[in-house]
């Protein structure tokens, strides 16, 4: 994956006109290249059982034990079973970082597996639309 030198980021959000707002590539990318670093919020397992119920249950990634909040586009990406985009838990820097997963050309809505690993086909806590 390309995490060296700066990154431009090359995303916007739109109304997908299926999901609600997604997230769009306003340029190419290459498989491996580094979409967006995200910063996060950790929520502390304890922390997180008062939360559970609130509207954050839908936009938070596993943190290890506990959950994160993301930053920046992070939370707006949609979920599909056949992404072009992955992301990975970055612990040093305290981000999750979205990569491509495939080559995305501009235009395109940039998608992740919210199981995490982009051939996981396990059910998630909602209703997926094809």
């Amino acid at each position: 994956m390309n995490k060296g030198g700066s990154t431009l980021i090359k995303i916007e959000m739109k109304d997908t006109k299926k999901y609600g707002r997604g997230i769009f590539a306003t340029g190419s990318y290459k498989k491996g290249d580094l979409i967006e670093s995200a910063p996060i919020i950790v929520i502390s397992k304890n922390e997180w059982e008062q939360m559970r119920e609130s509207i954050l249950r839908n936009y938070v990634f596993r943190w290890g034990e506990d959950k994160a909040v993301v930053l920046g586009y992070g939370c707006f990406y949609n979920h599909s079973f056949s992404p072009n985009a992955r992301y990975i838990s970055n612990k040093k820097n305290l981000t999750i970082d979205f990569y491509a997963y495939k080559d995305i050309k501009a235009g395109e809505e940039i998608l992740i597996n919210y199981n995490g690993d982009p051939k996981d086909q396990s059910s998630l806590w909602f209703k997926v639309i094809d």
